[in-house]
């Protein structure tokens, strides 16, 4: 009965490799056609939504809430800052922290870049019931973990029951 378990165990691993790579496919031919429109990567308009969604935000901020490393975010943000989209500046009450703040062109951008998901995604994703969301966003959390077990140990962005 053990090698029928770890047969099984192995097709559903491989199943689940085949579904990774079919969403990285789709994300990269996402990601290509976001950069062909905006002349932006898809980390970049995650970043720039992070600012608009929550005002001036430090480093650390941001990289907590795109989801991204500290490093990365700061090279990001050099790359919108050259571009004009944001600015960053220091705290008023904190001279020692430094804030990236959306600008007049970082709002007109964000604002006529197309969706991160394809079309078609939130409107079918939305037919699912709370519970069903709840458990795919779950099982996607826990397939991460397993992929990236370095991220485990931070603390995730919860997803809200309704």
């Amino acid at each position: 009965m053990k090698d029928a378990d770890e047969d099984l165990t192995s097709k559903n691993a491989e199943a689940v490799m085949k579904a990774i790579r079919r969403i990285a496919h789709a994300i990269d031919i996402r990601s290509k056609r976001i950069g062909r429109e905006t002349g932006l990567t898809i980390p970049q308009i995650v970043v720039l939504q992070a600012v608009s969604d929550q005002g001036a935000l430090t480093t650390a901020a941001i990289s907590k809430q795109a989801d991204l490393s500290p490093a990365t975010t700061v090279t990001i943000l050099d790359k919108l800052e050259a571009k004009g989209l944001i600015e960053r500046k220091r705290s008023v009450s904190d001279r020692r922290k430094v804030q990236a703040v959306l600008t007049r062109a970082g709002s007109q951008t964000l604002a006529g870049a197309p969706s991160l998901f394809a079309d078609g995604f939130a409107a079918e994703f939305s037919a699912f019931t709370g519970p069903e969301q709840f458990s795919i966003v779950t099982s996607f959390r826990r397939v991460a973990d397993l992929l990236d077990p370095e991220e485990t140990a931070k603390p995730e962005n919860g997803f809200l029951k309704r």
